[in-house]
């Protein structure tokens, strides 16, 4: 027997974006749903779960839905109430599209529905970010646009929204392999000198001002990165090809999406359908299957249907 259903839609997102490694995140228009009923029988918790990769996702109180819904309670100083749980599966996992983001925001905004909304959206950011360990996926993810974040003063996050010009627009490819965020992150160096420092302060900048002005030329130095990218494309089969492909089909540059093996194209929008068949068709090419999609970036971010 249940009384309430709410339903949290969240968005994939891609975080990094070149040189923007940990801090610089875009919600795209690909959404995990999750349906959360409040239930008044003695069962603590039912899961049921749809769509892709379903049969790789928890059904017990290990979910990391069920994980951010019940940290929420907790932070309160409340009891977890038995809910049955229905997720609706769209982003792929470990892919590096943000798939733990969507979990982490979902429990944790459900949970704040169903308590009355007692967070606001700022205190959602920052417990989302704690559970993350990082702001560039779930940022984007509750909030929706191109954000990027920083610690400030006191230790707070402080996180600004971009401007990202209409005409540029995201194409992921995404490999039918996995890539552990884990395993990304193993192959990366324990520090850097200072010349790479400069480099990726110096294009991050440049990679804003591209997003916001269309100008190609910014866009196609910007995406370059030597913090996370050189380290991380031996792990991506086909990484080289589909990255040649993609520039020639006329993108104005190619990133690993996340940690991977996702690939972003940004792309003129007279060109994203060409981008898109071209690195579709490389992969083809070299025995690896598979999905190319023309996205948007979100501008909404999470929304909640009761």
């Amino acid at each position: 027997m249940c009384c309430v259903f709410t339903t949290v839609r969240v968005p994939a997102t891609t975080a990094n974006i070149g040189p923007g490694f940990d801090c610089l995140g875009a919600a795209l228009t690909l959404y995990n749903e999750f349906t959360f009923n409040r239930s008044t029988s003695d069962r603590a918790l039912t899961i049921t779960v749809a769509g892709i990769n379903a049969e790789q996702v928890g059904r017990n109180a290990d979910n990391l839905v069920y994980q951010a819904f019940s940290q929420l309670f907790q932070h309160i100083g409340q009891a977890v109430p038995p809910i049955s749980l229905h997720i609706q599966m769209n982003v792929p996992l470990s892919r590096g599209l943000g798939s733990s983001a969507t979990a982490i925001i979902g429990g944790l905004v459900g949970a704040n529905e169903l308590a009355g909304q007692p967070l606001s959206q700022a205190q959602l950011a920052e417990l989302a970010t704690v559970m993350e360990g990082h702001p560039d996926n779930v940022v984007p993810a509750l909030l929706g646009g191109a954000r990027i974040s920083a610690v400030g003063i006191e230790r707070a996050w402080e996180v600004a929204e971009l401007v990202w010009h209409p005409q540029i627009v995201p194409v992921v490819a995404i490999p039918d392999f996995e890539l552990s965020t884990q395993s990304a992150r193993s192959v990366l160096p324990e520090t850097y000198s200072r010349s790479d420092a400069v480099f990726n302060t110096s294009h991050l900048a440049l990679l804003l001002q591209g997003l916001a002005m269309n100008n190609a030329d910014w866009l196609k130095a910007a995406l370059q990165d030597k913090i996370h990218q050189p380290f991380r494309q031996s792990l991506i089969v086909g990484y080289e090809a589909v990255h040649a492909a993609a520039i020639a089909a006329g993108a104005h540059g190619l990133v690993i999406s996340g940690a991977g093996p996702t690939l972003l194209a940004l792309c003129p929008a007279a060109r994203a359908e060409a981008v898109s068949h071209a690195m579709l068709n490389t992969w083809k090419n070299i025995s690896v299957n598979a999905t190319t999609m023309v996205l948007r970036l979100d501008t909404t971010g999470t929304v909640v249907r009761v």
